[in-house]
Parts: structure tokens; sequence; C-alpha cells
């Protein structure tokens, strides 16, 4: 008996390492991983770090396997996937791959889109009707993905997307905008950036929910089956420990 085989065969029995020194079965992997360019605090490519990378990384890590990011455009994320020229990606952007061999993961992480108002003014954001006549500035694409929301804003004149989304926090602060759109966590990450500087005091805001999030609407999708179950088992194991919410407020506090 090869000395493969006898490794198989003492994994099946639960030992970890053999004397010949081959790694066991759980077979780690290199999974190369599809991510959208720079998307703070989530995603900093210049630095593979993140709160997203962070997350996909320690929860591949937990039974051996390392995270290769690689990084696209959003739009292309799930066509790399489809070309086969990666083992996973971030998200599939509505666009379901299982005919594709995609074999999908819990939710990394949670995007939170909601509308942000200063405190100050007092605004209620229930409908649609309340944006009217309200300067609205959001993300690129919201109007396509929310046009219940934002036509008429946009059709009124009043509507603009910003990629920058630190303008759209110092906009917001300085009264140029009555209302931004964006998620959560990436509007904290960057007034907490602007409050470090001596030229930004920021004033208190009030977060207006509009849609119920669906966590299955941003999953990680991977290629092989048991890698996508390593991933579930870690990021399962990360949750439990607090190492998750550790990453969040390493940085959003």
């Amino acid at each position: 008996m090869g000395p493969l085989r006898i490794c198989r065969r003492l994994c099946q029995q639960g030992l970890v390492w053999l004397l010949c020194g081959l790694p066991l079965c759980s077979m780690a992997e290199d999974v190369v991983m599809a991510f959208g360019e720079k998307i703070p605090p989530f995603c900093f490519p210049e630095s593979d770090s993140g709160i997203e990378l962070e997350v996909i990384g320690q929860a591949l890590a937990y039974k051996g396997h390392r995270l290769q990011p690689r990084y696209y455009p959003l739009a292309r994320v799930p066509i790399e996937f489809k070309r086969g020229n990666v083992d996973a990606a971030m998200t599939d952007l509505g666009h379901d791959l299982s005919p594709q061999g995609a074999f999908y993961g819990e939710p990394a992480v949670l995007y939170d889109n909601v509308f942000i108002s200063l405190k100050e003014r007092n605004l209620q954001i229930r409908t649609a009707e309340d944006l009217k006549g309200l300067a609205v500035v959001a993300f690129p694409g919201a109007l396509k993905r929310y046009p219940a929301w934002l036509e008429s804003v946009d059709k009124d004149g009043l509507y603009f997307e910003q990629n920058n989304q630190e303008l759209q926090v110092s906009g917001l602060n300085k009264g140029r905008f009555d209302v931004v759109l964006s998620d959560k966590s990436i509007f904290r990450y960057f007034e907490l950036m602007l409050s470090r500087t001596n030229l930004f005091h920021a004033k208190a805001v009030q977060m207006h929910h509009f849609v119920e999030v669906n966590p299955n609407d941003y999953r990680p999708l991977f290629r092989s089956q048991q890698v996508r179950d390593d991933f579930n088992a870690g990021l399962a194991h990360l949750k439990a420990s607090g190492g998750y919410q550790a990453i969040y407020d390493s940085y959003l506090k």
C-alpha cells in the first residue's frame, strides 16, 4: 500500500498527521477568489485587507485553505467565475451561477443600504414620496437597483450618483445634499476617516431603513463543494469565537 493510500486510511480513522509528512485528506487548497476593486472598508486591494477579505480568509484558513484574492471591476466578478479563471467569487451580482458549477456559501458580510440624513433636519423617510424635493446622492447603479424609490427624484433633477463615497459623507455634513443612500458600514468607515482630520467635525445623522435586508442576496460562491463546506464551518467558528465581530470592530470603531 502506497503512502498516499495509507494517509487516506489514517485520515478516515481521525488521525491528524502521518510520519511520512504528507498533509491529511482535508487537502488544503489555494483558493483563487474574485473580488471587486476597492470597496472600503470591505476590500482594499493594495494591502489585501478589508472586512470581507479578512472574514473569508480566516474562515477558509480554519480548514487550512489559503485565500488568493484577485481584483476586478465589480461587474466582471461573476464573469471571471463563469470563464473558469477563478475558484470562487465574492458575489454573483444577482445571477444564479449554480448551472455553471457554483456552490453557494453562507453570507460572509452584510450590505445594509439605508437613506442617511442629518439628524438636525428631522426628516422622516418612510415612502418614496418622502424624498420629493430632496437632493439625493447615491452609489453608482443605485437608480437601477431601487427605481421605485429614486426615479421620481431623478426626473426632478435632484438625484446624483457619486463613486467617491467619502465625498458623499462630507457633502451631507456640509449640507450639499439632503440625503445619502449608502451601506451603513461604508458610511461609518468614511465618517471615521474624515473625523481623524482637523477639517471635519461629524454631525449626528439619522439612518432610514427602506428595504428589508436579505442576507442571501450577497453570498460567496465556490467551484468546489468541499471548499464551500469548509468555508461554512470556518465562518460558523469565526462567529462563535467572537472573531467575526472583532474584524468589523477593527475597521469601524
